[in-house]
């Protein structure tokens, strides 16, 4: 293969075949469930970098259902979101994700930065009550449940949430283990259709394990949880700090 193939093909790993085709990346039927937590406000600034600011001890636990997904398929992740502010704008900074399939993973964390490992989450409906779960291996690291549709709200707050950005710390190694690529990056869903909204009552439990550390973030108190329906655009990201960069 000649170096102007090289260039003029190279998208991802592996060369010859990439594990994830290039972008846009729709998503039908995407489900949340978003258990918001209170935790301690020193465990969050020892977490999130600069120069992203924590502005309440919050925490918000997620599990999303992917049943059709552009190029990533069918798969489950589940996470800690945390509320910060970047130059005056609310925003999330995601802190942990997990998920069960290798090709969002791939893409997650080469093209944005998602910060994602595999694991075995579940998001389920038993009977009367909604049901999330993860498991790295045999271990059980986070249980959570909430009442199923107890009370609809209101679809346009909740579109208006979902329109906030979140936050990424994108890290590529070099050949040396040094840095590559440290960047803070920024992006927003598009094209959201909310199909439905509710909350409920909830409970949310994280168990220690030493590759899979929730717990650094302890849930306090049990503040709210909400069950969402959705069709939505992933948009591509935009670098807003570069940390391997001159000081000025």
């Amino acid at each position: 293969m000649k170096i102007a193939d090289v260039t003029r093909n190279a998208f991802a790993m592996p060369l010859t075949s990439p594990a994830y085709p290039k972008g846009p990346y729709r998503f039908v039927n995407r489900e949340f469930f978003i258990i918001t937590y209170r935790t301690d406000i020193e465990a969050l600034r020892a977490v999130v970098p600069e120069p992203l600011q924590v502005t309440d001890p919050i925490v918000k636990y997620e599990f999303i259902r992917m049943p059709d997904s552009t190029g990533f398929g069918d798969y489950t992740e589940t996470g800690q979101v945390i509320p910060v502010e970047f130059q005056g704008r609310k925003g999330s900074y995601c802190h942990a994700m997990f998920l069960n399939d290798e090709s969002p993973i791939a893409g997650g964390r080469e093209i944005w930065g998602f910060p994602k490992k595999f694991a075995e989450p579940r998001l389920r409906v038993e009977k009367d009550t909604l049901v999330g779960t993860l498991d790295v291996g045999s271990v059980q690291v986070a249980s959570a449940t909430m009442g199923y549709k107890h009370r609809a709200i209101d679809p346009a707050k909740v579109l208006e949430s979902l329109k906030a950005p979140t936050y990424l710390l994108k890290i590529i190694p070099h050949v040396d283990c040094s840095p590559r690529i440290c960047e803070l990056v920024e992006y927003n869903l598009e094209d959201i259709t909310v199909k439905g909204a509710w909350e409920g009552p909830a409970g949310l439990e994280l168990h220690d394990h030493a590759l899979a550390p929730l717990i650094q973030l302890p849930v306090r108190e049990v503040i709210s949880a909400t069950h969402i329906l959705t069709d939505l655009t992933l948009g591509l990201g935009r670098v807003v700090h570069d940390y391997l960069a001159p000081a000025k």
